[in-house]
């Protein structure tokens, strides 16, 4: 078992990071390669400024509101509460004070943004399998949901035992040691892998890591280009 932990904990971390970046790479390069379009995309030319309306579209999803406002509304949750956990991750490493212009407590929203972003993934899985989206739905589809779902299940679990039922033997410092270990190459496991808890640690990181995996070669891309994307409509 303790081979298995940091087989997930070290080499995997490692091994996920690599594939991200040069999937990352790989996904970039390739969009630039393919020939320039010559059909005119400028849907809305008339709307200036064009970087006001571009971050409009990107950030608040105006179309989507209209079109369809449920969604709409888990959608704001969904990508805001991503927003959050990442400062929460990036916090923890303890070497960004920029974060701290409000005072609180690592991690973010005590709880409640896991919370809301598992209830979102909760509602983009069903929805899946209403007639109107169950035929445009892929089986890329439900991999990202379900790794996303578990991953977030198993992470805001060790923030909940923490923060709800005052479960303190694995502390935020705990974590910040180990993720600082691997940031300087200097892995060491053993202040997140003593406790009764750390298997859902182990499992998060696991989830995670395929998720990062998988994520250059996925839809989620849209991430990265959705600004020049809606740049190009714009104008």
């Amino acid at each position: 078992m303790d081979t298995l932990n940091y087989i997930i904990l070290v080499p995997m971390v490692y091994l996920s990071s690599a594939i991200f970046i040069a999937g990352m790479i790989y996904r970039i390069t390739s969009i630039f390669k393919k020939p320039v379009l010559t059909i005119p995309l400028r849907i809305y030319p008339e709307k200036n400024p064009v970087w006001l309306y571009t971050l409009i579209d990107t950030f608040l999803m105006p179309q989507v509101f209209k079109a369809k406002p449920v969604m709409w509304y888990f959608l704001i949750i969904f990508h805001g509460s991503v927003f959050l956990l990442i400062i929460g991750h990036i916090e923890l490493i303890q070497m960004f004070d920029i974060f701290q212009i409000i005072e609180h407590d690592v991690f973010l929203g005590k709880g409640f943004i896991g919370l809301s972003l598992f209830v979102s993934l909760l509602y983009f899985l069903f929805r899946r399998f209403t007639p109107q989206a169950k035929h445009l739905s892929v089986l890329e589809d439900y991999i990202l949901l379900t790794l996303l779902l578990m991953t977030v299940i198993l992470g805001s679990e060790m923030d909940w035992a923490r923060t709800w039922f005052g479960f303190q033997e694995m502390t935020v410092e705990d974590y910040q040691t180990y993720l600082k270990s691997l940031l300087f190459f200097k892995p060491d496991i053993s202040d997140v892998t003593y406790s009764g808890h750390s298997f859902m640690l182990v499992f998060h990181v696991f989830f995670a890591n395929l998720f990062i995996m998988f994520f250059p070669f996925s839809k989620m891309m849209h991430a990265i280009f959705t600004i020049p994307l809606n740049k190009i409509r714009r104008g």
